[in-house]
């Protein structure tokens, strides 16, 4: 089995935090989002992965291919780092993989997490993650037959289809198939919204006759803004903390605070009249002083003085104190 993972460019509606790291290493609840995503992959498949290959900007930088391959390697995978340097689409994104489309594949965009538990259906040709929302025109979705077979995909539709709406995340009995047909799209130059789409090789192979079938999630969470990233974190934190997995470092310095769980507090953190919960991440290397914290991220190696912070988003390397008299403040930053 092969996971295939376009992660596009660095995420444009989550600056500032993307300017300086692309969107899918922004950690949540301590880890990287494609971290997360990857382990959560191959958590439902349980089955070996052979490999991941990773469509990635190559202004990302080398420090990020290598964390990337380390995550693959950590998962006992090969990792391969593909470049897509144009922002042509997702059928585009997937064709600069073109050397590791063969076989069962995976393909998973790197901006979403879910929590599911199910056995899919590998004799299918195809699976599609979806999950019942309750606005399905504000999505793509799909069509069902009265076999609980997917017969059409449809984007944000005006009147009622379904409220399944896709995900982001496919299987491929083998992805070679879908390669053939996205060749197609692009040599046949098929482009909707100015881009070359992964929905027009799958409805090329619909219309072959090709079994495709939902796979639904249990949780399925956005990464896309500010809001819905800090959302993310709080309710990845809960199930994490139900699961019982451990989330505070051991050696966390604390001088007269309390942590109100659950929280995520990574290593060489700081706490000094402090009051940091429920629903915090704080990265290696944070210092809060004179503070109370509530839902919300922060990264690495931010001092944090005298605020009062409820659904905040901070970066690496932020000194914020809450009784500023003098500001410097960079490009798209936020206070509200």
């Amino acid at each position: 089995m092969k996971i295939i993972v376009p992660m596009a460019g660095r995420g444009s509606r989550l600056r500032p935090h993307t300017l300086t790291i692309p969107k899918p290493l922004i950690p949540i609840a301590g880890k990287p989002i494609v971290h997360r995503l990857v382990e959560d992959i191959a958590g439902v498949l349980n089955q070996p992965i052979e490999e991941i290959a990773f469509i990635i900007h190559e202004s990302f930088g080398k420090k990020v291919e290598d964390e990337l391959i380390a995550i693959a390697e950590k998962l006992g995978a090969k990792g391969t780092i593909y470049y897509q340097n144009e922002a042509l689409g997702t059928g585009h994104a997937i064709m600069c993989a073109e050397d590791s489309l063969s076989g069962p594949a995976v393909i998973a965009y790197a901006d979403t997490l879910i929590r599911a538990d199910f056995d899919f259906d590998a004799s299918a040709d195809s699976v599609i993650w979806v999950k019942q929302v309750d606005q399905p025109e504000a999505f793509g979705v799909v069509n069902l037959n009265e076999n609980n077979e997917i017969i059409e995909l449809v984007e944000k539709p005006k009147e009622f289809v379904s409220d399944l709406a896709v995900i982001g995340i496919y299987y491929f009995k083998d992805v070679g198939v879908l390669k053939n047909e996205l060749q197609l799209v692009i040599k046949n130059n098929i482009i909707h919204g100015g881009e070359y789409q992964i929905n027009d090789g799958i409805k090329q192979m619909m219309a072959k006759g090709m079994k495709f079938v939902p796979g639904e999630v249990d949780e399925w969470m956005d990464c896309g803004n500010k809001d819905v990233t800090v959302d993310t974190n709080n309710r990845m934190l809960n199930f994490l903390h139900n699961d019982g997995i451990h989330l505070v470092d051991y050696d966390v310095k604390q001088e007269n605070s309390t942590i109100i769980p659950p929280c995520y507090i990574g290593e060489d953190v700081v706490l000094i009249n402090a009051t940091v919960g429920p629903n915090v991440s704080l990265g290696k290397g944070c210092h809060v002083i004179n503070s109370t914290i509530k839902n919300s991220l922060i990264q690495t190696h931010s001092h944090i003085k005298n605020a009062t912070l409820d659904n905040a988003m901070i970066g690496n390397h932020v000194n914020y104190d809450g009784n500023f008299t003098s500001i410097s403040i960079g490009d798209y930053s936020v206070l509200e």
